[in-house]
């Protein structure tokens, strides 16, 4: 586990999204070609395109759980179910962390303004909250997936 953070908190922190970092983190472990992954979870980023939505760290976990349930379940139905599953179990362990899934809420400031991105700076936003949720999330993500193996 901490191997995947650690490659999560250097991409987030090399310029990849928060989405791509969670993504891509498992990309060996789910023989998940790196550049589809970074193509898949490009526009996750900042809560989906910046609109601060669910945070981009939770979509990409997400994906991480569809592609391991699409791997490890022959029939749509049981994979659709187990991913919804874990889901649910993954939003709720995030949001007594955090209080909130949404990257608004999670940020308090509007990135799509320049006073907003002036504010995630100087708050030292994505050192504070946006590498911890990174880092909740892969922790959440490695003990739903261990109950699956």
């Amino acid at each position: 586990m901490e191997l995947k953070k650690e490659k999560a908190i250097h991409s987030f922190k090399s310029g990849l999204n928060c989405a791509q970092a969670v993504l891509t983190a498992y990309c060996d472990e789910l023989n998940l070609n790196n550049d589809f992954a970074l193509s898949v979870s490009c526009g996750f980023g900042g809560g989906m395109g910046r609109l601060q939505e669910t945070c981009g760290a939770i979509t990409g976990s997400f994906m991480v759980m569809g592609i391991y349930n699409s791997q490890k379940y022959a029939d749509h139905k049981v994979r659709k179910d187990v991913t919804y599953l874990m889901i649910q179990q993954f939003c709720d362990q995030f949001k007594s962390i955090h209080g909130t899934l949404n990257c608004r809420k999670l940020l308090n400031c509007d990135l799509k303004t320049e006073a907003g991105q002036q504010y995630l700076k100087d708050h030292h936003l994505i050192e504070t909250v946006c590498e911890k949720c990174i880092d909740d999330s892969i922790k959440i993500l490695e003990r739903l997936l261990e109950r699956q193996i």
